[in-house]
């Protein structure tokens, strides 16, 4: 039987599906989590419904991979690694060399490298997993499958910095965004659910994970994003600062002494969530405790997405749904509710009770103008879709 392996690497996690062909039937899944923090863990589960997890210290994305193609062998959902006939890889940015979904050969993949400045917390290591499956399996394809190639039909208007046009036209300064294949499952997704043609609708996407963006889609494609030439701008994020006045960096450079190079890290790595909580990058640890700092930096998540949500509302000229999605936007009710409430002056009207389960779900009452709702992401079906389109494998 021929299987398809769909990879998506996050800032500190790495989820996995193993699709069967050409039924789509997925034969494992599961995820490491935690990636590079304390109390990391590997998981898979079957098709017959049993889970397998491991503690484990998982030190960076390369160690999930090999993690992965051994729990399966191990339990024996492939025989030969032979079955697998195509691997796909999320991968953050693109840049100005992908302007598509792309099978990767060795001249370029180092395009994804050289684009580590794009996206340092994820292309580095989404090229290093890309090369990883090339040498186990050099004679499988692998394709790359860009976040950024759905915000291509952004307008100028919106991808452009205010800066000399020049630096544009040299260098691609622009924003890229991210999170594109997530929203190309949860977009049609919303449509489908409210049983209406998605590109009559104005949707706001809330991709809220280790990485969180908000994306605005108007007649059917992407219409303006939040995160820009790299993940690092837009909302506070586990780790990152999201948006920031450069003023600061150069004030922070000054005074503590450090190069560009050190405030990109630490903007990238020491910042955000767990820069704020001084407990943790993980909004479940931040939850959970009740100091002052914690508390802080959970209002500050919520601040910006609803300053993002009604920054789109007001260019779309209204919206017709809010989707929450990822691993907060999924799992954190308290969040939902807290950017619902926002909106209750458009007529947002909450169901506390839906909203207080999770699942695929309208998580406002019928009679609410504007619809909010969770729909888990299936980024590794577009994914695996990608992989069958630009091999032809069937």
């Amino acid at each position: 039987m021929k299987k398809v392996l769909a990879i998506n690497s996050g800032s500190s996690s790495f989820k996995y599906k193993l699709f069967s062909l050409p039924d789509e039937k997925v034969i494992a899944k599961g995820m490491a989590d935690r990636v590079g923090l304390d109390n990391a863990s590997f998981e898979i589960k079957l098709a017959d419904g049993s889970k397998h997890v491991e503690k484990t210290d998982i030190a960076d994305q390369e160690a999930a991979v090999n993690l992965l193609l051994k729990f399966l062998k191990e339990f024996k959902v492939v025989s030969d690694l032979n079955e697998i006939v195509g691997v796909g890889h999320r991968v953050v940015n693109g840049g100005e060399y992908f302007k598509d979904s792309t099978i990767i050969t060795k001249e370029n993949l180092s395009h994804i490298y050289e684009l580590e400045d794009y996206a340092p917390l994820h292309n580095p290591a989404e090229g290093r997993g890309i090369e990883a499956f090339m040498n186990v399996l050099p004679d499988v394809p692998q394709v790359a499958v860009f976040d950024t190639t759905y915000h291509q039909s952004l307008d100028p208007v919106h991808y452009l910095y205010s800066l000399p046009y020049e630096y544009h036209e040299k260098y691609g300064i622009r924003k890229y965004g991210a999170h594109g294949t997530s929203i190309r499952y949860t977009a049609p997704r919303a449509a489908e659910m409210m049983g209406q043609d998605l590109k009559d609708l104005k949707l706001i996407i809330c991709h809220l994970g280790s990485g969180a963006s908000v994306t605005a889609v108007k007649d059917g494609k992407s219409f303006d994003t939040s995160m820009g030439f790299s993940p690092i701008a837009g909302i506070t994020m586990a780790t990152r600062t999201g948006d920031i006045d450069p003023s600061v960096v150069q004030h922070l450079m000054h005074v503590e002494h450090k190069s560009i190079d050190e405030m990109i890290h630490i903007m990238n790595n020491k910042s955000g969530l767990l820069g704020i909580s001084g407990i943790s990058p993980d909004m479940r640890d931040v939850r959970e405790s009740n100091t002052d700092r914690a508390k802080l930096a959970r209002k500050i998540f919520i601040n910006r997405i609803v300053r993002y949500v009604g920054a789109y509302i007001a260019e779309m000229g209204g919206v017709d749904a809010i989707v929450f999605t990822a691993g907060i936007g999924e799992h954190d009710v308290g969040v939902r509710q807290a950017v619902m409430d926002a909106f209750r002056y458009l007529d947002v009207i909450p169901d506390e009770e839906a909203n207080g389960k999770n699942g695929e779900n309208f998580i406002t009452k019928p009679n609410s103008k504007v619809k909010a709702m969770v729909i888990p992401t299936n980024e590794e079906l577009i994914i695996e879709r990608d992989v069958v389109r630009l091999t032809h494998i069937n």
